[in-house]
């Protein structure tokens, strides 16, 4: 595991913009590196996504809560943004830190993981709002707690809330996949009562789609947890429709439907690594015409000032005449449907 600067050289040689990178300034976030990571940084696509750079502490657009959690908290761990849908922040710890993390003002702080008091707040605030229909257990990470405080975790929330959906979001699928051992799956199937598990991954690109991150992801897929893939949209590893038609494709072929391509968040310290918007709609208008439904990821932006998730896309629909609809077909095409 690497956790500062200087060891990092050791493992790589460093850029000036990496060098000079600082750890002080209000728009990092600490520079963690799994071992598992680690072996995979000479590929320049997963280098970009973990190894830091001044430019984080030279940005100065957005802010550190672009989707104004704080502001729909009902407590620090519980956010209650959507009318059926709240966050759970488990945890502020990762196995590592992208440097593309939108909730900077949380993760790495060293705020720990939540107690069993602020659990029971926050099932019992979701028992309560009998709208709330899902809940994503996210942070940070969910998995780098121990197997007893996930399972005290699981079987609270499961006893006051078994009508709920609960979302089990991970990256250490990719960055740490030897966490996920039989023993943790015994945890996780303990508790499988009441409404379903959801397992939400984020894999950015094919390199990362190793051996061992879909044998982990597998774990879940043999529990009949399906497996829901939340891809960021950055500069210099995936902003090209190639590397995006890949990965759906391998993420397909081992049952991981992807899901959400996302526009990065105006979240300070990670302008370097956005993608323009109309970049990202050519993109996704060229991979829509080389994957299927089931292989397409809805371009999503989560609007600034809590605005929240829109979908991105061409324009198909582009006029009407006195009998029909005039539409455009993928390929360029010209189609009426009447009216």
């Amino acid at each position: 595991m690497i956790n500062n600067i200087e060891e990092l050289g050791k493992h790589i040689k460093l850029t000036d913009d990496e060098k000079a990178w600082k750890e002080d300034g209000e728009n990092t976030l600490p520079l963690l590196i799994s071992d598992h990571i680690a072996k995979m940084l000479s590929n320049p696509a997963i280098r970009v996504q973990f190894v830091p750079s001044r430019k984080e502490n030279e940005d100065t657009v957005g802010t550190l809560d672009p989707q104004c959690e704080k502001e729909n908290s009902h407590s620090s761990r519980l956010v209650h943004r959507y009318h059926n849908r709240a966050a759970f922040l488990v945890t502020d710890r990762c196995f590592a830190y992208c440097r593309h993390c939108f909730r900077r003002r949380f993760t790495g702080k060293l705020t720990g993981e939540a107690g069993e008091e602020e659990i029971r707040d926050a099932a019992g605030y979701i028992k309560e709002h009998r709208e709330i229909k899902e809940v994503l257990l996210t942070g940070g990470d969910i998995f780098t707690l121990p197997d007893s405080h996930i399972d005290r975790m699981l079987s609270i929330f499961k006893a006051e809330c078994p009508s709920v959906i609960f979302r089990l979001c991970t990256r250490a699928v990719a960055t740490a996949p030897q966490r996920f051992d039989s023993a943790l799956f015994s945890v996780i199937k303990k508790n499988q009562t009441g409404a379903p598990y959801y397992l939400m991954t984020q894999f950015n690109h094919p390199a990362e789609l190793t051996e061992e991150s879909l044998k982990a992801v597998g774990g879940f897929l043999e529990l009949g947890i399906p497996a829901f893939n939340q891809t960021v949209l950055l500069k210099g590893v995936n902003d090209d429709e190639g590397t995006l038609i890949e990965l759906s494709e391998k993420l397909l072929m081992n049952r991981i439907k992807p899901y959400y391509l996302f526009q990065g968040d105006l979240v300070k310290g990670t302008r370097h690594l956005r993608v323009s918007i109309e970049r990202g709609l050519e993109i996704e208008k060229n991979i829509r015409r080389e994957l299927s439904g089931l292989g397409m990821p809805q371009y999503t932006a989560d609007l600034p000032e809590g605005g929240g998730k829109v979908i991105l896309t061409h324009d198909y629909l582009i006029g009407k005449d006195s009998s029909s609809y005039i539409f455009q077909t993928p390929e360029g095409e010209i189609r009426h449907y009447p009216l």
